[in-house]
């Protein structure tokens, strides 16, 4: 992943980058993305990955643990140089489930926003490789795109403007994957080269 402060090279014009950070982690038994995983937190590597995407800024969106979550999401900014990228929204109602948060991110970009990335605050492992992929999809005509590993979609996945409707519209957990289901061929699958898209910390025992 990208330790770099800039943008990707080739970055698209409008897109934006979110990471959902909001949740209590409750199966995990609470501060599951400032726990510590390798030489850093587990937030750091979904931070990574979006600092890595083609994106203006970063969203960090918080909620039950705002101020940790906060100040860890400053000091990797900070770290690699790219303070001035990332923007930190609270989801007031995050108890509700990812559709409040994702609502909360989406809600906050600029109004030229052309697409967002959407990052999962405990997905630590996504290749930087695919993302320059999906926003290439976008930019030829799909209204989302999404990688793929052995048949399995995973995450992030790129959300164009189009769809921010239907994003601000959802309610409880359901996150955007209904809206994808909706797409058909307008959902682009790239290619990811390993399992990072798919791997994601729910307990303890998920950390190596």
């Amino acid at each position: 992943m990208a330790t770099g402060g800039g943008r990707a090279a080739g970055a698209t014009h409008g897109l934006e980058a979110i990471v959902l950070a909001a949740g209590s982690g409750a199966r995990f038994g609470g501060g599951k993305l400032t726990t510590p995983y390798r030489d850093g937190l587990l937030l750091d590597g979904a931070l990574a990955a979006a600092f890595a995407a083609p994106a203006r800024t970063v969203t960090v969106v918080t909620g039950a643990d705002a101020p940790r979550i906060e100040a860890a999401a400053r000091r990797f900014a900070n770290g690699i140089g790219a303070a001035g990228r990332l923007r930190i929204v609270h989801a007031p109602q995050h108890a509700e489930g990812m559709g409040a948060s994702l609502r909360t991110g989406v809600a906050s970009l600029p109004c030229d926003a052309a697409g967002a990335f959407v990052f999962l605050g405990d997905m630590p492992r996504v290749p930087a490789v695919v993302l320059e992929p999906l926003a290439e999809a976008l930019a030829t005509g799909a209204a989302a795109a999404a990688p793929i590993f052995q048949g399995r979609r995973g995450n992030p996945v790129l959300l164009g403007a189009t769809l921010f409707p239907d994003v601000l519209a959802l309610q409880g957990d359901a996150g955007a994957r209904a809206i994808l289901q909706d797409l058909g061929d307008q959902l682009a699958l790239v290619d990811a080269p390993d399992d990072g898209i798919l791997f994601d910390v729910d307990l303890p025992t998920d950390l190596p």
